[in-house]
């Protein structure tokens, strides 16, 4: 079909945005503006349609959960609560437990604040566990005593892998816990208009997320172990630090109560429509005056009344102004071709031309979910999770349309393998901070990571055909 003006001077800003997406040659929130700012003046739409993604109620719900993350990290309750967990009676020393949990705090975490903030986080108390069996090892090591059988080297990797690997599948379990699935959910929105609530993600992010950690729990025991049964000094270390953190402060009890309050309103409608019914008014009524971005700024703006401490609030301006920016930016600038490449029918085209590379009668619902899924993980390998969900999300919802397919599966399978991308140190800012401990040969996190991106592929496509499709 052919394109108008519009639309090939929006197809050529695109190209060069993705190509700018893949090198990083600017940062990833300059190139979106550059590309906005490139829409206006080429003429694609006038500035108002342009920049109308920016305001989106969507963007708000990013501004009041990050809010809620910064004032969790200030008051170290992530901190706090991974701690809580790897005291367990049930994990003890033993090495498989010990990652398993490590995992499941990492998953835990990121399903509400940063990926890249709770593998920071994380990092440090893996180090700390291995720092702890080392310096117990040894110390057993003595001249008198009998030999000791050391740690595998092996197992630190796969420590340090599961901390990366399991921090960016946690955030596959909520709207909020990666930038790729707030992008998606808006496409979804705006070019279906479908609405998929809070509760109604978490329906099939939580079991998808949890799903997933079990299975890169069990790859990497299996590719990593210990070689002893026991880690000595492990449980000394999670004493101290549990002894040294004390009571619950002030700060901490401002921000559960703030967090708490806000997964409330984000859950209560999907709640009240299962005991109720969808149509009841109460339903309805939260739905219209508490949606999800609303609800998290209510949680927001309570840290700002709620105690944090002596001479404090539990968040103050100058620590909620050192959120993520760029991020808000970016999904704005994604949002804003993307819309454009719908209104323009540069979708359209580029979809209608894509079926002619699809094999005769592979057309169908769960051909488009494995392609869609296929390409956003190969996608995210090579660029951000967030610039990936922004180039093919689109593409795959106007794949879909084109081809008389139902594009909802396609579309929420590319969302969510779009926060896949496991194999390189560049994927994702999690591989590259955990690669940056020096205890990960590249060779291990290309091979564990590329069989983790095929399991994850086929649980997540699987998932959409069978639940969603």
């Amino acid at each position: 079909m052919p394109l108008s003006p519009e639309a090939q001077m929006l197809a050529a800003i695109i190209v060069a945005t993705v190509a700018l997406w893949v090198t990083e040659a600017l940062p990833l929130p300059v190139t979106a503006l550059a590309a906005v700012v490139a829409c206006v003046v080429a003429g694609v739409a006038p500035a108002k349609e342009v920049f109308r993604p920016f305001s989106e109620p969507l963007v708000f719900l990013f501004i009041g959960s990050f809010m809620l993350a910064e004032a969790i990290r200030v008051h170290r309750l992530d901190r706090r609560l991974a701690f809580t967990v790897l005291a367990v009676p049930w994990v003890g020393e033993v090495p498989g437990r010990i990652l398993a949990a490590v995992a499941v705090v990492s998953a835990t975490i990121s399903a509400f604040i940063s990926n890249t903030a709770t593998t920071a986080m994380m990092v440090a108390i893996a180090l700390g566990i291995l720092s702890a069996v080392e310096d117990a090892s040894r110390a057993q090591a003595t001249p008198d005593s009998s030999p000791v059988r050391p740690l595998n080297p092996r197992f630190a990797t796969g420590l340090m892998l599961a901390v990366a690997f399991s921090a960016s599948i946690g955030g596959l379990a909520t709207p909020i816990g990666t930038p790729p699935n707030v992008i998606g959910l808006a496409f979804i929105r705006q070019t279906l208009g479908i609405d998929v609530s809070f509760f109604g993600w978490c329906a099939l992010g939580v079991p998808l997320a949890a799903g997933l950690t079990l299975v890169a729990v069990a790859l990497l025991t299996w590719l990593f172990p210990a070689g002893i049964e026991r880690l000595p000094g492990v449980a000394q270390l999670v004493a101290q630090e549990r002894r040294l953190q004390g009571g619950w402060s002030t700060g901490q009890r401002s921000t559960a109560l703030a967090f708490a309050l806000t997964v409330s309103l984000w859950t209560l409608p999907g709640v009240l429509s299962l005991l109720l019914g969808q149509g009841h008014p109460a339903v309805a009524w939260l739905g219209t005056h508490l949606p999800e971005g609303v609800a998290a700024l209510v949680g927001a703006i309570v840290l700002f009344v709620l105690p944090g401490g002596p001479g404090r609030r539990a968040l103050e301006w100058r620590e909620a102004a050192g959120i993520d920016w760029g991020i808000i930016l970016l999904y704005g600038g994604g949002m804003a071709l993307g819309e454009l490449a719908f209104s323009t029918g540069l979708a359209g085209a580029v979809g209608q031309g894509l079926t002619g590379w699809l094999p005769a009668g592979s057309t169908g619902g769960a051909a488009l979910v494995v392609a869609a899924t296929v390409v956003a993980v190969v996608t995210s390998e090579f660029t951000s999770n967030t610039a990936s969900a922004n180039m093919v999300v689109p593409v795959v919802i106007a794949l879909a349309e084109a081809t008389g397919g139902n594009p909802l599966p396609a579309a929420l399978a590319a969302t969510f393998a779009s926060s896949l991308g496991f194999m390189m140190p560049v994927s994702t800012p999690c591989n590259a901070i955990v690669y940056g401990t020096g205890r990960i040969p590249l060779r291990a996190m290309m091979s564990s990571g590329i069989l983790l991106d095929l399991l994850g592929a086929i649980v997540i496509a699987a998932a959409m055909i069978v639940f969603v499709g």
